[in-house]
């Protein structure tokens, strides 16, 4: 009876986390969703609070007709649950916007309408700092989700100073990458170390995001994050690539574009374990995706679709007992889900993933989610390996919340690559 109850309550609290995903396509119409600071495709969405910052809003709706999309902001916690606090305390303006700026796709064989936006726009200005959840839905009825993306908006209230390092455990030395890093905090009015919190995420990977480690020394209003065993990443190595920026071309890893059918079917090379292979260095996206295609001056509105068939071959040709084996980057949302899910191909001896994409440049990594343990983070050692010196870019995020505060107030970023230090 206990193991009962307790399979019923952990399957409620899946479901409720599930339920409240910050990223997350609800229309299956909707597609090619992108979300980045201006012109700059390979860019966590960050806003500085006051300071004229724009991000560009992208996505398509397969109709033939344009709908009527609004989008507003939901003022969040660190944790992504939502804050106690009115929206029109933390937006200037209108808690809605209907977004008017679309083109339909009149040369794509794909039948899309393309909509984009500049964000924020003067009628729905965030002014305060924190976690936002940009709400895109249909006829202004908010019950009617297209999609959810997270938006940071920031109020630099400290300095934050960080290094990537190598661990001091000899076991990681040559596997891992840490971050050590200390936050100056004299402008905040900070009584206990329960008003902070921290998160360090690396490759804008927030499933797999270090939380809320303590400081291990203060020293006045300097917080110092140094713990031996504390911001420690699996290096993972550069991520593997699919360039489907033409379907008449194919590019040096696609192995096939069977135009008769529509869309066209694009097979990418098969994958192999680089597990056993030396570190060799080249210039990766860090599982980001740049929409672009070769033969079209807009790709945004003129860009066509793709099934895409990516595929994995183990060594020993075999599945993986108690594991599941993703396809993580930007084109799965850099999350586990059905979407990232590979299938094992007994007859063929592989894993396989057919997806829907828009031209462009993907950078992807294959990652094993143990089943045994749903809560660890996710193993890329047995399809990349680990490696020291992979170049990584990692992210620190500093909330604080006053003592009369209603909701985590975001005030310090800090943007820090592996081999070229903070930008």
């Amino acid at each position: 009876m206990k193991l009962r109850a307790c399979l019923f309550l952990w399957l409620i609290c899946s479901y409720a986390i599930a339920q409240r995903l910050p990223d997350k396509i609800y229309q299956p119409s909707i597609h090619g969703v992108k979300l980045f600071q201006q012109n700059n495709q390979s860019s966590v969405p960050i806003l500085q609070l006051n300071a004229g910052d724009q991000l560009e809003l992208h996505f398509d709706d397969f109709n033939n007709y344009p709908k009527n999309f609004f989008y507003t902001y939901q003022l969040c916690n660190a944790d992504w649950t939502p804050a106690n606090v009115n929206v029109f305390d933390y937006i200037k303006g209108f808690n809605q916007v209907r977004l008017s700026q679309y083109r339909v796709a009149s040369i794509a064989a794909q039948k899309y309408v393309h909509y984009q936006a500049q964000l924020p726009d003067r009628n729905a200005m965030p002014i305060l700092s924190g976690n936002y959840l940009l709400k895109v839905y249909l006829d202004g009825d908010t019950a009617k989700l297209a999609f959810t993306k997270r938006v940071l908006v920031v109020d630099k209230r400290v300095t934050i100073g960080a290094q990537v390092q190598q661990p001091y455990d000899n076991q990681l030395l040559r596997s891992h990458q840490k971050i050590q890093f200390s936050v100056d905090t004299k402008e905040l009015n900070l009584m206990s170390p329960q008003q902070v919190k921290v998160l360090v995420m690396q490759n804008n990977r927030w499933s797999d995001a270090v939380i809320n480690k303590e400081p291990v020394f203060v020293r006045g209003h300097l917080l110092e994050y140094n713990g031996e065993q504390d911001f420690v990443f699996p290096a993972g190595k550069e991520y593997r690539w699919a360039d489907l920026q033409s379907f008449r071309f194919e590019s040096d890893r696609i192995v096939k574009v069977d135009r008769t059918t529509e869309p066209v079917i694009v097979t990418v090379k098969t994958d192999q374990p680089r597990n056993s292979f030396s570190y060799i260095n080249f210039q990766d996206r860090n599982g980001y995706t740049e929409i672009n295609c070769t033969e079209s001056v807009n790709p945004w509105w003129q860009s066509d679709y793709a099934w895409v068939d990516f595929s994995y071959q183990p060594s020993d040709l075999l599945a993986m007992s108690g594991k599941q084996l993703h396809l993580i980057g930007e084109l799965t949302g850099n999350q586990t889900s059905d979407s990232s899910l590979m299938q094992f191909d007994a007859t063929a001896g592989k894993f396989v993933k057919r997806l829907l994409l828009k031209q462009g440049y993907y950078s992807y990594t294959m990652a094993l989610k143990d089943l045994r343990n749903p809560l660890a983070p996710l193993d890329v050692s047995q399809t990349d390996g680990n490696y020291w010196e992979t170049e990584n870019e990692y992210c620190i995020l500093f909330y604080y919340r006053s003592l009369s505060g209603r909701h985590d107030e975001l005030v310090g970023i800090s943007q820090l690559n592996s081999r070229m230090g903070m930008r």
